[in-house]
């Protein structure tokens, strides 16, 4: 199985070929091509590259394939007997690539 490790947006992600995943909002219509070229790890079979910290030439391209929101988070401040009640929340968006392929060059 052939899997890559990249880094987007200060955050980490393993990259399999034909799986969705989930990174921070791009500004990028549905169906557009994205290169994910910060490659930290490349693994095929038994072999594995590691980068230090990147590995030039790699890259991993993926599709656009929806912009969906996350699970919404309930943040709720209580102080007692001060009647301080404080009912918030979060809803972040994602983009989910599709990953088409692994390039190592």
């Amino acid at each position: 199985m052939k899997y890559a490790i990249f880094e987007d947006g200060g955050k980490q992600y393993k990259a399999v070929e034909g799986i969705t995943i989930d990174v921070d909002l791009y500004a990028s219509e549905v169906g557009d091509q994205i290169d994910l070229d910060r490659v930290l790890l490349v693994a095929d079979g038994d072999q594995v590259t590691v980068g230090t910290p990147t590995i030039s030439g790699a890259k991993v391209l993926a599709t656009v394939a929806e912009h969906v929101k996350g699970p919404k988070l309930i943040v709720f401040k209580y102080k007692p007997k001060k009647h301080y009640r404080v009912k918030t929340g979060h809803r972040q968006k994602y983009t989910r690539l599709m990953i088409n392929s692994i390039v190592v060059e």
